[in-house]
């Protein structure tokens, strides 16, 4: 059974240029996201990246670009991108994902769906039973992270550990979307 693709919303309280910026500068995207360590971009290649991701010691790396945006018609705005890491210890070879961020009232809803497959055969199927979920819930920090950050002005490297909660951001996408194959 294939896993399902992972999701995280929440909404911030800010504009959606002030959202966009502070996810598209590789800059400022380094200092919310848990998941990387490094995000630079790739001279020469516009939309390309090299990002690097460092747990318990060990430290993976990876490239991915920015494949598509566009602002739609209702003021939202959608980034596609697709990531690759070459790197033998990083479970995740090839993945695709999506940001959107949606104006309402008060804030932006800014969401998130990204899948990857792995390698390692069926050792790292198994292995990302475990890794999925904590990968979602890196992601979860990491969007509340963001949010308080661009709400109180605390910048991430200020803000206690404790401050950000996964449990604040949504991670199941709405029904209404599933049921209607709603995508980037």
């Amino acid at each position: 059974m294939r896993p399902k693709p992972l999701y995280v919303e929440t909404v911030i309280r800010t504009d959606l240029d002030t959202l966009w910026h502070h996810t598209q500068d590789p800059d400022l995207h380094r200092r919310w996201d848990l998941r990387f360590t490094e995000i630079s971009p790739i001279d020469g290649h516009d939309g390309h990246f090299r990002y690097a991701s460092r747990f318990l010691g060990v430290t993976v790396d990876g490239v991915g670009v920015s494949v598509a945006s566009r602002d739609r018609p209702d003021g939202s705005r959608t980034s596609v991108l697709r990531f690759a890491s070459a790197d033998p210890l990083s479970l995740i070879s090839t993945g695709a994902g999506f940001w959107r961020y949606t104006p309402v009232t008060g804030g932006v809803r800014f969401v998130t769906g990204f899948d990857y497959g792995t390698r390692w055969g069926r050792f790292g199927q198994l292995a990302d039973r475990v890794f999925r979920p904590v990968f979602g819930w890196m992601t979860a920090w990491s969007f509340d992270r963001l949010r308080l950050w661009l709400e109180t002005g605390i910048p991430p490297e200020d803000q206690p550990l404790t401050a950000p909660s996964a449990g604040r951001c949504g991670r199941t996408r709405p029904r209404h979307e599933v049921a209607a194959g709603v995508s980037a």
